[in-house]
């Protein structure tokens, strides 16, 4: 393809170069790629690109005023105010195809299992489906490929336009903070996008709550289509959840919101199971009363934001809602790993952030029998 394809107002004197390949690592250069060179916290990609060029770049993406390095053979250079933004949005142009029903989900704690769940629901109404983040790709026919919550742009639209071209018309994905703010997701054509929830977590990168809250809005904001759908859990902050009704004001999206406060779903009973829990709630009019085979009332949560996107996404709500009670429960989340002679449960989870493990910790509570005790074994860094 050439590169007036891939970025025809920003191409320049590279717009009739052939380009077959995009990379920031200029390790993985071939010939004819285009080596974009990337800042980072670590090293700065404008240092290697004399390695690039070695490598056989054909051009050179770079921060607008990177001048070209000395001694290095000329290559056309396209600059840009927003190169991440830029490379993400090339990649999909070279990739092509997206699945039409593109779903993201966003959020401090729940992603993994709301994608998961959202998934489940899909390939259990007879839709092709498939997810992308922390657990790898889950899609049947292809390898599980690596656990990155947000894949870098290149993989993750080679991975949607590989999943397009296998026939799969819905993927769900993982959308970290990181992933959002380092433009990864820009150029993926999402139909509808969640928020779970927000609490302290990554502030060694974002450096306080606002930055975090501020990376996070950006789906909604910058990558959800104007005439796309958000979903959000209305028992998340209020910051939170008013600057989202903000963004849905101003841009014209749809804002639906499930939980005990929420408008379209709303949770009037969650009683602990020994086996689950039983819920009931009202979804887009209709009551439902069923049994989710999970433990944790953060699951009925996690399970009801993939409904209300489930429905979003076009399943029928009465349909979508009776196949809660067929869920199962998602590697590494509250997974039941061992049940012990006298009958004890041990189950594993991903909790890692302080409100998480509170979570946790006090959704089981209710599941453990009278008398009997919770044991917990948490470290971090192994």
């Amino acid at each position: 393809m050439r590169a007036g394809g891939l970025a025809p107002e920003g191409a320049g004197q590279a717009g009739g170069v052939f380009i077959r390949g995009l990379t920031a690592d200029s390790r993985a250069v071939a010939a004819n790629s285009l080596f974009v060179a990337l800042p980072g916290s670590r090293s700065d990609g404008r240092a290697f690109i004399a390695d690039a060029v070695a490598r056989g770049a054909a051009a050179v993406l770079a921060p607008e005023g990177t001048p070209w390095p000395e001694g290095v053979p000329a290559r056309p250079l396209v600059t840009s105010p927003d190169p991440r933004r830029s490379l993400s949005l090339m990649a999909a142009a070279m990739a092509g195809a997206q699945p039409a029903t593109v779903v993201a989900v966003t959020g401090t704690n729940g992603k993994t299992s709301t994608v998961d769940f959202l998934r489940q629901l899909w390939a259990l109404a007879g839709r092709k489906a498939a997810s992308l983040g922390t657990l790898g790709l889950i899609a049947p026919g292809f390898p599980g490929g690596a656990s990155l919550t947000t894949p870098d742009p290149v993989a993750l639209h080679g991975q949607l336009a590989a999943l397009a071209r296998a026939g799969f018309g819905h993927a769900a994905i993982e959308a970290s903070s990181h992933g959002i703010e380092q433009r990864r997701l820009d150029g993926v054509r999402l139909a509808a996008a969640g928020f779970t929830n927000l609490t302290r977590d990554h502030l060694d990168y974002h450096g306080d709550m606002a930055a975090y809250r501020a990376a996070k809005l950006r789906l909604f904001g910058t990558v959800l289509e104007a005439g796309g759908t958000a979903v959000a859990n209305a028992d998340m902050d209020a910051e939170t959840l008013a600057a989202l009704e903000g963004l849905a004001a101003r841009r014209g999206f749809a804002l639906l919101t499930v939980g005990e406060a929420g408008e379209s779903i709303r949770l009037t009973a969650q009683r602990p199971l020994p086996d689950g829990q039983a819920l009931e709630f009202t979804a887009f009019g209709a009551r439902h009363a069923l049994h989710l085979p999970l433990p944790g009332r953060f699951q009925a949560d996690n399970a009801l934001l993939a409904l209300a996107l489930a429905v979003v996404s076009g399943m029928e709500p009465g349909w979508a809602a009776a196949l809660l009670p067929r869920l199962a429960g998602v590697r590494g989340r509250m997974e039941l790993a061992a049940k012990l002679p006298n009958g004890a449960a041990v189950y594993v989870d991903y909790a890692h952030t302080p409100d998480a493990l509170e979570r946790l910790l006090g959704s089981l509570r209710p599941h453990v029998g009278r008398g009997a005790r919770l044991h917990v074994v948490f470290g971090a860094g192994g």
